[in-house]
Parts: C-alpha cells; sequence; structure tokens
C-alpha cells in the first residue's frame, strides 16, 4: 500500500474512475467523500492540497473544533455529517455542513426544518435507511422510506436530495444497494450515498452518486470510546 495521504487518495480516485467505466457511468458521476473523522485537522492538508474538497464527520461536536479554520482557509469544502444526529444538535448541524447524510425520523426533520428556516441556510439531505433492520444502526425502515421522505416534504418543507445506507457488516452488499436504489426510484429521488472502504466499487456499480471513503485514505483509526456505528 502506498505511504502518503496523498497517494492513496490518487489511488482511491483512480479505483472510482475504473469503477465508473467498467459501469458504463460517466467519469466524476460518483463524488468521494473522504471521511475524516477522529483525524485531526493537520491531517486534512495533504488532501486538500491534494484537491479533495468533500469530507465526512460523524460527530457535530467534533468537527465543530476541527472546520471552521480549515473552511476559511478553502472556502470551496463542502462538508458531509454522515453520522447520527441528535435533535439538540441541529442548529450546530445546520450552521456547519453543507449536506447532511442521516435524516431518519420525524423529531430530526422538525429540527432540520426549523433550523434552515431560522438560520436561512439549506443543507442538502439524506434520508438514511436501515436496508437491514439492525436494531443497532440509526436509519429508517426500507417500507417505511416513501411515507417519510413524503412526510419530510409535505409537512416540513424539506427538499430530500437523495437516500443513504450502511449495509450490515456481515452480509454481501450488493442486495443493499440495489434495494436503496430500487427506493430511491420509487420516491423520486436521484442521489445515493453508499459504499465505504471495503465496497465502494460494488455501490458504484448500482448508482452511488457518493461514496464515503476514510480508512483506506487516512489509515487505521483508534478504537472509540463506546464503540459506535462506522460510516466509512
Amino acid at each position: 500500500m502506498t505511504d502518503t495521504v496523498a497517494e492513496r487518495l490518487a489511488a482511491i480516485c483512480a479505483r472510482i474512475a475504473a469503477a465508473e467505466r467498467e459501469a458504463g457511468r460517466p467519469e466524476g458521476s460518483a463524488a468521494l467523500v473522504a471521511v475524516s473523522k477522529t483525524f485531526p485537522a493537520e491531517d486534512m492538508l495533504p488532501a486538500l492540497a491534494a484537491g479533495q474538497r468533500l469530507f465526512g464527520e460523524n460527530r457535530v461536536q467534533e468537527a465543530e473544533g476541527k472546520w471552521p479554520a480549515l473552511v476559511a482557509a478553502h472556502p470551496d469544502i463542502e462538508l458531509h455529517l454522515i453520522g447520527p444526529l441528535q435533535s439538540n444538535k441541529a442548529r450546530e448541524a445546520v450552521a456547519l455542513f453543507d449536506v447532511i447524510h442521516t435524516v431518519d425520523r420525524e423529531k430530526i426533520a422538525a429540527a432540520l426544518a426549523a433550523e434552515m428556516n431560522r438560520q436561512g441556510r439549506r443543507p442538502r439531505l439524506f434520508v438514511q435507511v436501515n436496508t437491514g433492520l439492525e436494531p443497532q444502526k440509526a436509519g429508517i425502515a426500507p417500507r417505511e422510506a416513501a411515507a417519510f421522505v413524503d412526510r419530510c416534504r409535505s409537512v416540513h418543507g424539506l427538499a430530500i436530495e437523495g437516500l443513504m445506507c450502511i449495509p450490515p457488516a456481515e452480509e454481501s452488499p450488493g442486495p443493499h444497494f440495489a434495494l436503496l436504489a430500487k427506493l430511491a426510484r420509487e420516491i423520486g429521488v436521484g442521489a445515493l450515498s453508499m459504499g465505504m472502504s471495503g465496497d465502494f466499487e460494488t455501490a458504484i456499480a448500482f448508482g452511488a452518486t457518493h461514496v464515503r471513503v476514510g480508512s483506506a485514505i487516512f489509515g487505521g483509526r483508534p478504537p472509540l470510546t463506546p464503540p459506535r456505528e462506522s460510516a466509512a
């Protein structure tokens, strides 16, 4: 494996481009979200120098301490929240993030709508779907996704751009990606946030528009305490 962040980033970008070609998709149709959770701000500098501008964080509080100075220096950064969002962090999330991938319940939709109206800022939104119906994992059940997206739109006035999923670690990801793509077609959204370091090429084959890759770029992470569901 190559040793530097810039080299690993270039290798991932090359693999994404190859997967797009293999799937018969246009180059650049799958955006890379570099998942920077748990890594300090200085570790972002090589990726920024290499031209990466989309980054993903799991925790609002961690992102608040890391990104404002980097965004001030690089205003074209696009910051994605890919971890579970608590309603009491909606204000900070709307202020900081450009894209939120984890809208998954009525309380979050209402809190985001209120903050977006209050701040006049409108992050792009994805609904997280728990395709494996795992009790420990965030996300709305697949059978409830269409009705939930409809409520987000009609009740809360939210423009939902796409769907997101994290397949069960012990299962083949392909059927989960296929399910998410099917739901997106039925619901009428065009964006699909799916695929991580170990399966992003499969996700691209099933239509991913955003792949979330962290450890393959930045290296291994120290374990979190308490353990939390990974989104990269």
